[in-house]
């Protein structure tokens, strides 16, 4: 029962992500040209939401799914691997139209070619997980 509120959040976060045209190429060829607050008030408005959510999660103590409590380890500061990640989820969300979220959106909007989108970022994905510990912090 738990799993099927987890799929209706989703499909509800996928529906709004939709209807707020965040799936929507031209919406992100204007953020990135600075010619509509859209996408920045979409953004802002998530990280608003976030910031509230973890601050109520911690204060509530919360569980996951499993019932272990929940843990927000400090992440590791490091500028290079910021900048590193940065650039490639920039230059990705720039090539591809569409940052990780909205390609889910994307393909069940029936956009079809986002499949190999897609394939690319599960690849990715896959070979980040290989060579993450490689990488200098």
């Amino acid at each position: 029962m738990r799993s099927l509120v987890y799929i209706v959040l989703g499909v509800i976060f996928g529906v709004t992500m939709y209807k707020a045209e965040t799936a929507s190429w031209f919406r992100i060829y204007e953020m990135f040209n600075f010619q509509s607050f859209h996408m920045y008030g979409f953004i802002g408005s998530a990280l608003v939401v976030g910031l509230i959510g973890i601050q109520i999660m911690k204060k509530k103590e919360a569980k996951d799914v499993d019932g272990k409590p929940i843990v927000i380890q400090p992440k590791n500061k490091s500028i290079a691997r910021y900048l590193i990640g940065g650039i490639f989820f920039g230059l990705g969300w720039a090539l591809v139209g569409a940052c990780p979220g909205p390609i889910f959106v994307l393909l069940g909007a029936g956009v079809y070619p986002i499949i190999i989108v897609i394939i690319g970022a599960l690849l990715g994905t896959y070979l980040y997980g290989i060579i993450k510990d490689k990488i200098p912090h």
